[in-house]
C-alpha cells in the first residue's frame, strides 16, 4: 500500500508535468508559426507609389513647438525611403519639416506637401506661406499641396473657411491642390469638390465606425474608392492614407498584428497595381509619440520600426506575430516546471495527503502560466508608455508571474487564501505566514491594477489595451486556491465584495460594448469574472 502511494505521488505529478510541457510547446509552435505571403509588403525591386513620412524619433514629438528635427536625421531617413518608394507625403512645414523638400530632391523623391490647419490662425498663416514658398522653390519635387489634414474631422475649421483657404492657395501656386480627410467627410461636404484639383480620401479599415477585419480590408478600400469616384465624377481619387497597425487592442473583429499588417499592405498594393489607382501608404515609420494620445495602436502603423529604422517585413522572410516565440516558449516551459517544483517542495516540507484534484489544479495553473507568460511579457514591451506605464504593467506581470508559484504552494499546503484584512488589518488579524502574505500581495496587486483597467475600459476604452494574458495568469491560480482549499469561517469582507461587484459590472458592460467578435475583450471579461468569483468567496 505504501509503495502504491509512493508511485502515485511520483508518477502523477511527473505525468502531468510532461503533459503541461507538451501543451505549452505545441501552443507556442502554433503561435509562432510564420506566414509566407505571396508578395512582400515592401519590395525594393518594385517601389511603392508613395508613403506617409514623419521624421520624429525617440522623444521627439510634433506636440512640442520646441522640437526641431535636424537635416542629418531627415537625410538619413530619405536615403532609406528612396530605396522603397518614389514619393513621400508629409503633413506640415514647421518643426524642421520645411527642410524635407530640398533633401527629398537630392534623394530623388517627389513630395506631397501638407499644410497643417487647426484653430490657431496665426500658425495657419505661417504654414500656408511656408508651403507656398516651398512649392515655388522646388517645382520639380513638390507634386501637390494638401491644404488641411482631417481638419473637418477635428472640427478645427468650417467648410466655407476651408474652401476659401484652398482657393487662396491655388491662386498662388502652379501645382495641384487638394484636401485630405476620412472618406465620410467628403460625402458629407460635397461642396469641396469644386475647390480641389483632385480628391484625397483616407481609408483606415481598422478605424471605421464598424471596424473591418484585416482579411476584408483591401476589398473594403476598393469599394469605398469606387463609391467616392461615383460621387465625384471627373476628378482623380487619391487614397491618401491606408494601412494597418501591427500592435494594439482589437476593435470588434479588427485585430492589429504583424501578420495582419503585412497582409493588408500587400493586398492593397496588389489591388492598386491591378486597378491602376493611386495610393499612399500610412506610414513609413512607427511614431512612438502618438502612443501618448492614441495608445499602442497609434505608434504601430509604420512599415519600419521607429527607433532602429529597420524594415519590419524584409522580402523573402516569412512573417510571424511572435518572432521570438522560441524564447517565449522556453520561458513558459521553465515557469511551468517551477510551478510543479513549488508544489512538490511544499509537500516535502509539509507532508500531507495530496489529492488528484490538487495535482490537476497545479497542472492547469502551470500550463496556463507557461502559455501566457510570453504573451504577457510581449504586451508589456509593446504597450508600456512612459515611466508610469512601465511600472504599472511590469507590476501586473510580476504579480502574474509569482501567482502560479505561490498558487501551487497554497494548493498543496491546504491553506485558505488570505483576505485583505489579514494583510493590511490590525496586527492581531494579520497572517503570520510569509508565503501567504506574498500570495495576498500578488492578489492585491492584481485586483487593484485589474480594477483600474476595468474602469478605464468602461469610461475611456478607445485606446486602452486588453490585459487578458497577465490577468488570466494571475486569476487562474487564485481561483484554484479559493475553490480547493477550505475557507476561513466568518463574514464576507466589504473590500473584496466591492472589487467583485466592480469586476462583474465591468465585464458585463465591456462585453456588450466591444461586441462578440472581439475575443480580446471577451477573454479579459472572463478573467474579470474569475477574479470576481475568487474575491466573492473570501471570508474575514
Amino acid at each position: 500500500m505504501l509503495r502504491a502511494g509512493r508511485i502515485y505521488s511520483l508518477y502523477v505529478p511527473l505525468m502531468l508535468l510532461l503533459i503541461s510541457l507538451g501543451v505549452i510547446a505545441a501552443v507556442w509552435s502554433w503561435l509562432g508559426m510564420p506566414v509566407n505571403l505571396a508578395r512582400a509588403p515592401i519590395d525594393p525591386s518594385d517601389k511603392v507609389q508613395c508613403i506617409s513620412y514623419a521624421p520624429f524619433r525617440n522623444h521627439q514629438t510634433s506636440l512640442s513647438p520646441a522640437t526641431q528635427v535636424s537635416r542629418e536625421q531627415i537625410a538619413e531617413d530619405l536615403a532609406q525611403l528612396a530605396k522603397i518608394s518614389n514619393c513621400i507625403r508629409i503633413y506640415a512645414t514647421d518643426l524642421g519639416l520645411d527642410q524635407i523638400p530640398e533633401l527629398a530632391s537630392r534623394a530623388g523623391l517627389k513630395v506631397i506637401q501638407g499644410i497643417f490647419l487647426d484653430k490657431d490662425q496665426q500658425k495657419n498663416q505661417t504654414q500656408i506661406s511656408t508651403a507656398i514658398r516651398l512649392a515655388r522653390d522646388y517645382p520639380e519635387t513638390i507634386i501637390a499641396l494638401v491644404v488641411g489634414n482631417e481638419t473637418l474631422l477635428r472640427k478645427d475649421i468650417t467648410v466655407s473657411d476651408l474652401i476659401a483657404t484652398i482657393r487662396s492657395v491655388k491662386a498662388q501656386v502652379s501645382v495641384p491642390v487638394t484636401y485630405a480627410d476620412v472618406w465620410e467627410f467628403w460625402l458629407a461636404n460635397r461642396e469641396l469638390y469644386e475647390a480641389v484639383d483632385f480628391v484625397t480620401i483616407h481609408i483606415l479599415p481598422y478605424w471605421e465606425n464598424v471596424p473591418i477585419p484585416a482579411e476584408s480590408a483591401a476589398a473594403h478600400a476598393d469599394k469605398i474608392r469606387r463609391e467616392i469616384a461615383s460621387a465625384f465624377p471627373g476628378k482623380e481619387i487619391l487614397i491618401g492614407e491606408i494601412g494597418w497597425p501591427s500592435q494594439g487592442r482589437m476593435r470588434e473583429s479588427a485585430l492589429p498584428s504583424p501578420i495582419n499588417q503585412a497582409r493588408v499592405v500587400s493586398e492593397v498594393l496588389g489591388l492598386a497595381r491591378r486597378e491602376n489607382f493611386r495610393v499612399n501608404l500610412f506610414e513609413a515609420y512607427d511614431e512612438s509619440w502618438k502612443r501618448d494620445i492614441e495608445g499602442t495602436v497609434g505608434g504601430s502603423w509604420g512599415l519600419f520600426e521607429g527607433e532602429r529604422r529597420t524594415l519590419k517585413y524584409p522580402p523573402g522572410i516569412a512573417v510571424s506575430n511572435h518572432p521570438l516565440w522560441k524564447l517565449q516558449m522556453c520561458s513558459g516551459l521553465a515557469l511551468s516546471a517551477f510551478a510543479f517544483g513549488a508544489a512538490w517542495l511544499t509537500l516535502r516540507r509539509r507532508p500531507r495527503a495530496s489529492s488528484l484534484a490538487s495535482w490537476f489544479a497545479v497542472g492547469i495553473v502551470a500550463t496556463t502560466a507557461g502559455i501566457l507568460f510570453g504573451v504577457a511579457a510581449q504586451k508589456v514591451f509593446f504597450e508600456s508608455v512612459g515611466v508610469g506605464g512601465w511600472l504599472l504593467w511590469s507590476a501586473l506581470l510580476a504579480a502574474a508571474t509569482m501567482s502560479p508559484l505561490l498558487g501551487a504552494h497554497a494548493v498543496m499546503s491546504g491553506r485558505p487564501p488570505p483576505s485583505f484584512q489579514q494583510l493590511f488589518g490590525p496586527k492581531g488579524y494579520r497572517t503570520e505566514s510569509i508565503w501567504m502574505s506574498l500570495y495576498g500581495l500578488a492578489l492585491t496587486a492584481t485586483a487593484v491594477i485589474g480594477a483600474a483597467t476595468a474602469v478605464a475600459l468602461v469610461f475611456d476604452p478607445r485606446n486602452i489595451d486588453f490585459p487578458f494574458a497577465a490577468l488570466t495568469m494571475a486569476a487562474v491560480p487564485f481561483a484554484a486556491v479559493a475553490l480547493l482549499n477550505p475557507l476561513d469561517k466568518g463574514s464576507r469582507p466589504m473590500a473584496e465584495s466591492l472589487f467583485a461587484g466592480l469586476f462583474v459590472g465591468a465585464a458585463i458592460y465591456v462585453s456588450f460594448n466591444e461586441g462578440p467578435a472581439n475575443w480580446q475583450a471577451l477573454w479579459t471579461c472572463a478573467a474579470y469574472l474569475l477574479l470576481a468569483a475568487t474575491l466573492w468567496r473570501a471570508r474575514a
